[in-house]
């Protein structure tokens, strides 16, 4: 279930070495609130007014989704987003009735066509960047690090860094308001 382990320390620069991390994502029914459909083999999640899940103990109430990979090593995803939406990594317990980002479990990016902003335990930051509706993630898990990109073709922007220790897997997650976000397969 993990990404990549090498010896080397280099970051990845170019959008070429990003995708030699690329990991696939899919988002798990399991976790989607009732107000979230997903579609395209998991990959595509919109808002819409109810869905049928059966109940699970996974299951947000409030409009998120987690994928199905835990994440460890050096792993890089993209998402397309539009609308209104986060894009967040986040434990597995994270807490289901609270927005990502909102306790020390989860980082969230928050995406809308007037500017992206950060949250992370209730503390949002106001960002600056090109908004553009490709976002890209990186996580090198052993070195503690996160980082979240605008990718505008070959073009990666940083928007918003994290350090820290993570203490076990993470998983991407989204939240989607209005609009739609889809995980395009890099490989």
């Amino acid at each position: 279930s993990f990404c990549f382990e090498e010896p080397i320390t280099r970051e990845p620069i170019t959008r070429e070495d990003f995708l030699r991390y690329a990991r696939d994502i899919t988002l798990d029914p399991n976790t989607a609130d009732t107000r979230l459909s997903l579609s395209d083999g998991n990959r595509r999640v919109v808002h819409v007014s109810k869905q049928s899940y059966p109940n699970h103990p996974d299951r947000f109430s409030v409009l998120q989704v987690l994928s199905r990979e835990e994440l460890t090593g050096r792993c890089y995803w993209e998402l397309e987003w539009s609308g209104y939406a986060y894009a967040a990594a986040a434990y597995k317990d994270t807490e289901r009735n609270y927005y990502f980002g909102q306790t020390d479990k989860s980082w969230a990016l928050r995406c809308h066509n007037s500017g992206y902003s950060f949250y992370y335990n209730k503390v949002q930051s106001n960002l600056s960047g090109p908004v553009g509706s490709r976002i890209g993630v990186y996580l090198d898990h052993s070195a503690g690090a996160l980082s979240f990109y605008s990718v505008q073709g070959q073009t990666m922007k940083l928007l918003q860094r994290v350090e820290t220790e993570f203490t076990r897997p993470l998983h991407a997650g989204v939240y989607v308001y209005e609009g739609s976000v889809h995980f395009p397969k890099l490989k």
